[in-house]
């Protein structure tokens, strides 16, 4: 068995494995990237369930509802994917193709002040669609059997998601 420097072995265990170095548990950081890990194989598997549904299907709606719900899965499934990428990276030493990059870059951007009040722009009108589909779903109580109502939910929570994501880069954006 090859020897692992004391440092790697400290980075990759943590600071509790140095009490005994002949039995290293796994590191947090290893934990979460095999947690992510496995949620990314769960994500697939269901990806691969929803479009064989979608396939069988012979309803235009139900094809429709599940290939929103797969477009949905599709993106989680590369952000979990992303996050394990960073995460190995981190742990081997290594530049992952699919790593999350860019973390100190941001405040170095020399368009920094364009992309912010593009960002403030983005913000606006993203809580200015939330009121405006927040209206048009009471007025489309009703109809359809509510699947207006349903589509313009998902729609509400994905522009929410749109705001978390865009104060969160303004506010990396401001530091820099």
């Amino acid at each position: 068995m090859e020897k692992v420097p004391l440092s790697e072995f400290y980075m990759v265990y943590g600071p509790q494995a140095l009490a005994d170095p002949s039995t290293p548990e796994i590191s947090a950081v290893e934990q979460l990237m095999n947690e992510f890990e496995y949620h990314e194989e769960q994500e697939g598997e269901f990806i691969k369930q929803y479009k064989e549904i979608a396939e069988r299907s012979k309803n235009p709606l139900v094809k429709f509802l599940l290939d929103l719900i797969i477009s949905d899965e599709e993106k989680h499934r590369a952000a979990i994917h992303a996050i394990v990428s960073t995460l190995e990276g981190d742990l081997t030493w290594t530049k992952q193709e699919d790593a999350l990059q860019g973390f100190g870059e941001l405040d170095e951007e020399k368009e920094n002040k364009e992309l912010l009040k593009v960002t403030a722009d983005f913000i606006k009108h993203e809580k200015e669609g939330i009121k405006d589909y927040k209206k048009l779903m009471k007025s489309s109580k009703g109809y359809y059997y509510g699947v207006f109502v349903l589509l313009l939910q998902s729609i509400i929570r994905d522009s929410e998601k749109h705001v978390e994501i865009l104060e969160f880069l303004r506010r990396r954006l401001e530091k820099g």
